[in-house]
């Protein structure tokens, strides 16, 4: 795949141990830049708040949106409709069709391991690890930084 078009997202959860919350993450394919938000719980509704809460500042740069089908993405359309995007899903089991999130969260696992009581990460914690990971030099962008080449894009767009 060759992610010519700036602007097309991939949003995950990663979870924290026994039901201590979830991070909602969300990447913008082309540039890398990746984005974390500590809800509560899994709950769609949580979900849905954070993923328009983060994505609202850019609105002008979501065109679409790949989720996988977890109940947590059940408020697709609210997000859609406050987003003015379209949403689509990845096929069960195939993880791989949002693989730039899947390895951006892997990313966030060197900062919170997995099995975290995420009640005991603070919302600094999680800027952090954002911050470092936009920051991080990557090999499939020339080595150059997502948080970079984002806002070159922006402003092209």
């Amino acid at each position: 795949e060759r992610r010519e078009r700036f602007g097309d997202w991939e949003i995950d959860t990663v979870l924290g141990k026994h039901g201590t919350g979830a991070i909602v993450t969300i990447l913008e394919r082309k540039s890398r830049f990746y984005l974390a938000k500590k809800v509560s719980s899994k709950s769609a509704d949580a979900v849905t708040k954070a993923t328009i809460e983060m994505l609202m500042p850019f609105k002008e740069y979501v065109h679409t949106i790949t989720a996988d089908n977890g109940r947590e993405f059940a408020g697709h359309e609210q997000i859609g409709i406050a987003l003015d995007t379209k949403i689509y899903f990845a096929h069960p089991y195939s993880s791989w069709e949002r693989g730039a999130n899947e390895n951006a969260n892997g990313l966030l696992r060197q900062y919170i391991k997995k099995g975290s009581d995420l009640r005991q990460v603070t919302d600094g914690d999680i800027k952090f690890a954002q911050s470092r990971i936009n920051y991080r030099p990557r090999k499939c962008l020339g080595f150059k930084q997502p948080a970079i080449i984002f806002k070159e894009q922006g402003m092209a767009a």
